[in-house]
């Protein structure tokens, strides 16, 4: 009971990071604009790309991620405190941005929907320092609901967006901007005190 517990634990402080990083409701106007006009067939195709290119691309961080570390003598504080600045600058970029795009667009589901928009620079720095804190295996788990989350949104994504009016799904992605923020400041803030000994 006690390791389900701790699981579970594990499960629900990977997971709220990992989506806040993701940002579905910044993805699907772009993903509206990719797919517009296009053969339904094709659009599944779309869908279907973007999600394996995400969690191939994912996986490949996490299994890569501490070997690289370790070539280039990098601790995870360092990682930490250069992660949350990334993070950080991620983030008021896309606060201050007037729109929810983040690149150009270009009509396929590797480039740009599965990398980098469902997994850029904020989901690998994320899920990295998630490793560590709260092992791989709840990570992996985590990340792959995200991704489920995300394919089904996609799936409904013009209905959401009817729904939600393109204010509003603005106005929800600058709120997960915040949050990324918020998060990227606690990165830097643990971090800080673990490399210089602060209580």
């Amino acid at each position: 009971m006690t390791m389900i517990w701790e699981f579970l634990h594990n499960l629900a402080y990977t997971f709220i990071p990992i989506f806040v990083a993701v940002d579905v409701f910044s993805i699907i106007p772009i993903f509206l604009a990719l797919t517009q006009g296009l053969d339904p067939s094709m659009i599944r195709k779309i869908q279907r790309e973007s999600i394996i290119t995400a969690f191939v691309c994912g996986l490949s961080f996490m299994a890569l991620g501490e070997f690289i570390f370790r070539v280039l003598g990098i601790t995870e504080d360092d990682f930490k405190i250069a992660g949350g600045l990334i993070l950080l600058v991620l983030a008021i970029s896309d606060i201050r941005a007037t729109t929810t795009t983040r690149s150009e667009p270009l009509m396929t589901g590797v480039v740009p929907l599965g990398v980098p928009l469902i997994v850029g620079p904020a989901v690998l720095t994320t899920i990295l320092v998630l490793m560590e804190h709260h092992g791989v295996f709840p990570t992996v788990v985590s990340f792959s609901a995200n991704l489920l989350i995300v394919w089904g949104s996609l799936k409904v994504a013009t209905r959401l967006m009817l729904i939600l009016g393109k204010d509003g799904i603005l106005a929800i992605s600058k709120i997960m901007c915040l949050l990324l923020a918020s998060i990227a400041i606690m990165m830097i803030r643990i971090g800080i005190m673990n490399t210089f000994k602060i209580q």
